[in-house]
């Protein structure tokens, strides 16, 4: 089940992307982090960004319900140990750019891979295209940048840059990010559904 997902994922995202490479392309301000002007631009669309988001009164229901363990990383013995429902909820405030792209604030409580309670809060970015000139039906790549808290680190605030991507019909959408790791720590595919509440 898991694999049919990610091929339906992977056949969405090469589809929409090749309907925007086909469209016309935008003027990209420089936005290289090694110069001076790539770096006012860079920090300033991202205050821009957290701005924006923070002043919407658009509002987002989180609901984390799956943590996929890779099964290429981690040997049977750690993966029949760890909890992979990892059931919660959130909350969020959300809008959408003039592009389409998606901009969220989020705070997520949920149970970890230990069974113990693990919180997650921050920004949240996905470039979105749509399938089909569908104006409902989005897919999309992305990251989230915030902190997380964990009982191993006695729940002391711990940075978490991740990638993500999702698939979003109307209200609803399905999320993920993937945490990097090392043999048997990391590695993990976090979903969760998100519901847009206005």
């Amino acid at each position: 089940m898991f694999r049919f997902f990610v091929v339906l994922f992977s056949g969405l995202v090469v589809c929409a992307v090749s309907v925007e490479a086909a469209e016309a392309k935008k003027e990209v301000p420089n936005w290289n982090i090694f110069t001076e002007e790539g770096r006012d631009y860079v920090w300033g669309r991202a205050k821009y960004n957290f701005s924006e988001t923070w002043n919407s009164d658009s509002y987002d229901l989180y609901i984390p319900f799956y943590a996929w363990h890779n099964r290429l990383a981690y040997d049977s013995e750690h993966i029949k140990k760890y909890n992979e429902e990892a059931w919660g909820l959130g909350f969020g405030k959300y809008r959408y750019d003039e592009d389409g792209d998606w901009h969220g604030l989020y705070a997520i409580a949920f149970k970890d891979s230990n069974f113990y309670l693990e919180t997650m809060f921050g920004y949240a970015y996905q470039k979105n295209w749509f399938v089909n000139c569908n104006r409902d039906f989005r897919v999309g790549l992305g990251f989230t940048v915030g902190l997380t808290q964990r009982h191993e680190y006695n729940y002391i605030p711990v940075p978490l840059p991740l990638p993500m991507a999702g698939i979003e019909y109307g209200r609803l959408a399905l999320q993920a990010a993937y945490v990097p790791g090392i043999k048997n720590d990391g590695n993990v595919l976090f979903t969760w559904l998100r519901f847009r509440l206005n």
